[in-house]
């Protein structure tokens, strides 16, 4: 048999098809991008997911030429939809969903901050509260556009948002419904009456229904059966929000192993029984073994994204190069760097281009380039920035250590930036931790792939997923890089301190 799993990223949407033993059959992606209105804001149209949902899935099925009656399943997982789509009775979306990297809910947090205890709301939910978590974005909505607010019949997160186009049902997972913050109760694995009325957000407004990631929720209707190319009743699985589905690819199912998830943001974390829950990060059950274990992570909102920055804006002869010779700007980019040391020769940049998440929860933060002289080039920003992301890694790692984590000295590292040799050895000599990846550029879609074999009995447990994992060589750490990095990143954490007031009141002008 074969599985499908498909991840609807915040720029792309990618689709795989894999046998049962794990092996890539064929694959499909879509790119698209992000509405931003106003700096720190950031929306989509749920239909651009489901279209490249469709198209990526009907490619990946026409491009493997397997007999679709062989096809098991598929799942779908998805990026972090913030307040997720505002639908009304008859599923039409409301509005554009604000998305996990939307930061306008300032008001609103302080609100929470102001009239809600921390113990309360921390005991409740493993989490605390920022612009970042979808109950504030939610509440945000209330207050700024009451005309949609009263026409709101659910909020659905963007892979559940297809899941019911595709089968008619309406669920979320218990990984998505986490996440959302403040108004689940993370210990009772449901909606907290008393955090839903305390924040005036009706439950009414969220899912009936919550179901593991590995559960079949729902089957192919014929609209898109036919569309995709797949069997009417091919059953589809509730998936998970992609970061946990990306760590569940890498084999990870015990405490110790951690995986950085390196995409156009970065998302870092590892798997326990509860015991290190902490405001400072964002908590939710896991993918696999969802009644019992919890994925804790730290989230920076920028890290490929950065690289994609500077390209899109510094880069375009490169990218112009490259489409004329097939060699990758980014290629091209880092090669310009390679006479530059560990430090960019002095120069330091802060990668908050979109406030940040954890451990900060400053949404006000900005981007900030530190030490530029006459003598530095192009390629000493290209290199800093690189750098920055590591080193953003690095403080969120610090935060799950401070509470007691104990993480194994080599880390998964999966996603797009995982591509790239020279930018993984640098992660590697900034946090001092090895970096492992995978034999295959698969991530998220490969996780969502394997819990169609759990939903549709194919695997009788979990841990079969690490008969699929497979590594290349281990990138180990550059000890006379990681001393030099010591330094710089004391002076990353300094200068952040530094300026974080200045960068406010750059935010409230």
């Amino acid at each position: 048999m074969y599985l499908l799993g498909t991840d609807i990223g915040t720029q792309g949407t990618k689709s795989v098809m894999v046998n049962e033993k794990g092996k890539l059959i064929s694959e499909g992606f879509k790119e698209y991008g992000v509405i931003t209105p106003r700096p720190s804001w950031a929306e989509q149209w749920p239909d651009v997911w489901l279209e490249a949902v469709v198209e990526t899935l009907a490619e990946t099925v026409a491009k493997s030429g397997v007999p679709v009656s062989e096809i098991a399943g598929l799942a779908i997982s998805g990026l972090y939809g913030g307040s997720g789509v505002p639908v009304d009775k008859n599923m039409k979306p409301l509005r554009p969903c604000l998305i996990w990297m939307d930061r306008r809910a300032r008001y609103e947090t302080q609100w929470v901050k102001d009239n809600i205890s921390k113990d309360v709301i921390f005991g409740i939910t493993g989490n605390y509260v920022d612009s970042y978590y979808g109950f504030t974005k939610m509440m945000w909505i209330r207050n700024n556009e009451p005309e949609i607010w009263n026409k709101i019949y659910q909020f659905a997160t963007p892979k559940d948002y297809v899941v019911y186009k595709l089968t008619d049902e309406l669920a979320t997972d218990y990984s998505s419904a986490g996440n959302i913050g403040g108004v689940f109760d993370i210990r009772k694995r449901t909606w907290s009456d008393e955090m839903c009325s305390l924040l005036g957000i009706p439950q009414r407004m969220l899912p009936v229904r919550i179901t593991r990631s590995s559960e079949i929720v729902g089957r192919l209707n014929r609209e898109f059966a036919s569309r995709i190319g797949l069997l009417e009743g091919t059953p589809v699985v509730a998936g998970g929000v992609d970061a946990p589905v990306a760590q569940l690819c890498a084999g990870v199912l015990s405490e110790g192993e951690h995986v950085a998830m390196a995409g156009t943001s970065m998302c870092w974390g590892s798997v326990h029984g509860g015991q290190y829950l902490t405001p400072g990060l964002v908590s939710f059950p896991y993918v696999v073994y969802d009644d019992q274990k919890i994925y804790t992570f730290g989230g920076s909102a920028t890290s490929g994204a950065l690289a994609r920055w500077f390209r899109d804006e510094f880069g375009r002869y490169e990218k112009e190069f490259g489409k004329n010779t097939g060699i990758s700007a980014y290629t091209l980019l880092e090669l310009e760097t390679g006479n530059i040391g560990p430090g960019s020769e002095g120069v330091i940049v802060l990668p908050y281009f979109m406030g940040d998440r954890s451990p900060i929860w400053d949404p006000d933060a900005r981007g900030t380039i530190m030490g530029l002289t006459l003598y530095h080039t192009r390629a000493h920003v290209y290199r800093a920035m690189l750098e920055a992301a590591a080193y953003s890694l690095r403080h969120n790692m610090e935060e799950a250590i401070k509470v007691g984590m104990k993480l194994d000295p080599d880390c998964w590292i999966v996603g797009g930036v995982a591509k790239s040799t020279f930018w993984v050895q640098i992660f590697a000599d900034i946090t001092g931790f090895n970096m492992k990846r995978l034999s295959k550029d698969v991530e998220a879609p490969f996780g969502d792939a394997f819990l169609v074999g759990l939903g549709t009995g194919i695997f009788d447990k979990p841990e079969r997923i690490k008969e699929w994992v497979d590594f290349r060589p281990l990138i180990t750490v550059n000890q006379e890089n990681h001393a030099i990095y010591n330094k710089y990143y004391e002076i990353f954490r300094e200068l952040y301190e530094s300026t974080k007031g200045i960068m406010k009141k750059l935010a409230e002008m």
